[in-house]
């Protein structure tokens, strides 16, 4: 069990959280306490993440950035081959990092932007030839 803190609408709950290995049914409570809004017991049921699409491309080898944010770095270097689906760049926002992935496979040509700028939602991160 782990105790966490909640905060919903100004008001703090503590819940309980029992972690579960994925496949593994949850075990009946050991306590019979009654279920209160300052110490809630919820099951978490693991789910694998989805994995998120190729930012689109606009001009052909165009890669866009899919939101905006922080263009955290480039996971690729110039002239490096990748295949489309290729993890090209990390984008940061809300302080959650986004990975953009080649939109096609090609060498890669030219940075557009430069890690440490703020990027708007569909500009242009780099180009694949």
């Amino acid at each position: 069990m782990k105790k966490l803190r909640v905060t919903v609408e100004g008001k703090v709950y503590e819940v309980l959280v029992e972690m579960l290995d994925e496949g593994t049914a949850a075990p009946a409570p050991a306590s019979s306490a009654p279920v209160t809004t300052a110490s809630i017991t919820a099951p978490v049921v693991a789910r694998p993440a989805p994995k998120p699409a190729p930012a689109a491309a606009g001009v052909s080898g165009d890669v866009l950035c899919p939101m905006t944010g922080k263009l955290m770095s480039f996971d690729v270097q110039i002239g490096q081959t990748v295949a489309e689906g290729t993890q090209v760049a990390t984008v940061e926002a809300m302080k959650m990092n986004t990975y953009v992935y080649a939109s096609k496979a090609g060498k890669v040509l030219e940075f557009v932007a430069k890690p440490g700028d703020t990027v708007e939602e569909h500009a242009v991160l780099l180009r694949i030839g």
